[in-house]
């Protein structure tokens, strides 16, 4: 497998189907892991970090869960294909430009600013598994699943950590569980999230007053790439914020019990609409679809907030004609990045603007 094979691949976070698909588009559990008596990323010299990368790629060279997985190094990619990786939830954008997310690096830090040296990452042939290398952190593991399946995605995302732990022994304190570059990361590493497409809480206005109530109960809410991005679509990525004195079990039964309640409250306010105001509801779906099906220039957030309308008419059967998988996969590649790599060439924002409209009016 290579980069170039994932532009015509559906991930498998993209397929549309899973428990309350309509609503949860992809579950995530991830995991930040240090090999020990080595230096966080942020204060390790360059040879330090090429020392990481290599006993890292020995580990996933030799384990049996991620055989056949693509091992990329960021230095040896372009920028487009870093963007590309980003666009495709696999690596995050600080991995992509060189940066450190969260932590910030110290006065000291042998750390420059945007370099990918020593940086990597592994991509399994489904993208359900991948592995940043010297990241925030010298690991960071990743499961992602479509649908609301956290649990699956920790069964194998455990399944692998403990096979990798047997080959990288791991930075770990009897009193603080593993040690991370963060401190918010301390403790068992995890970060849990789900993406959900709440449309009909944004419409009704109760978007704010159910955001403000999950972060009081100790979530926090993202936009569609995660820390630092603002909901677009009517995306909203909720994830949870502690993870020391909490066993990874019960962080993934909090964050279910609370994102049931959200599902729950968008499943009533779809209901209530459609029973207070079908036409209006249906013309801003099908005018929506008309947009994207006849227009010859098209802006990527237009296009976001337009797909999320039509993504709500075919979850509530107004088009019938389309699947959810489909407009998913239109999410990503009508993206800056994938628009470039489908055309296969550099294309300028108003090139990328007329490609993307004729991708969408070829696609619907």
């Amino acid at each position: 497998m290579t980069l170039s094979d994932l532009v015509h691949q559906t991930g498998e976070w993209l397929r549309g189907s899973g428990p309350h698909g309509e609503i949860v588009m992809s579950a995530r559990v991830r995991l930040a892991r240090n090999l020990s008596q080595a230096p966080f990323p942020q204060w390790a010299t360059p040879p330090q970090r090429a020392e990481v990368l290599k006993r890292a790629v020995e580990g996933v060279n030799g384990s049996a869960f991620l055989k056949g997985s693509m091992v990329l190094e960021l230095k040896g990619l372009s920028e487009l294909d870093r963007l590309f990786l980003v666009e495709r939830h696999l690596i995050s954008r600080e991995h992509a430009t060189g940066g450190f997310s969260g932590a910030a690096s110290a006065s000291g830090s042998h750390a420059t600013a945007n370099s990918t040296d020593s940086r990597a990452v592994v991509v399994s042939d489904r993208e359900i598994v991948s592995l940043m290398v010297n990241e925030e952190d010298h690991l960071r593991l990743q499961v992602l699943q479509s649908g609301f399946n956290l649990q699956e995605a920790w069964v194998i995302l455990n399944r692998m950590e403990e096979e990798l732990e047997r080959k990288l022994p791991y930075a770990f304190s009897a009193e603080w569980g593993y040690l991370t570059a963060c401190p918010t990361n301390v403790g068992t590493g995890m970060r849990a999230s789900t993406m959900l497409h709440l449309p009909c809480l944004v419409m009704t206005k109760q978007i704010n007053r159910v955001l403000h109530a999950i972060t009081k109960l100790g979530l926090t809410a993202r936009g569609l790439y995660g820390e630092g991005t603002e909901a677009t679509g009517n995306f909203f990525q909720l994830s949870n914020q502690v993870s020391l004195g909490i066993s990874e079990e019960e962080i993934l039964d909090n964050l279910e019990r609370l994102i049931k309640q959200v599902i729950e409250q968008e499943e009533a306010a779809r209901k209530a609409l459609l029973n207070q105001s079908r036409e209006a509801l249906e013309d801003r779906i099908w005018r929506a679809y008309g947009t994207l099906k006849s227009a010859h220039l098209i802006t990527s957030n237009e296009t976001v907030e337009l797909l999320s309308l039509v993504r709500l008419g075919v979850d509530l059967g107004v088009i019938p004609t389309l699947e959810r998988g489909r407009v998913n996969q239109l999410f990503i590649q009508t993206q800056p990045a994938h628009l470039q790599k489908l055309e296969g060439r550099p294309l300028n924002p108003s090139e990328r603007d007329a490609r993307r409209a004729k991708l969408l009016r070829d696609s619907l």
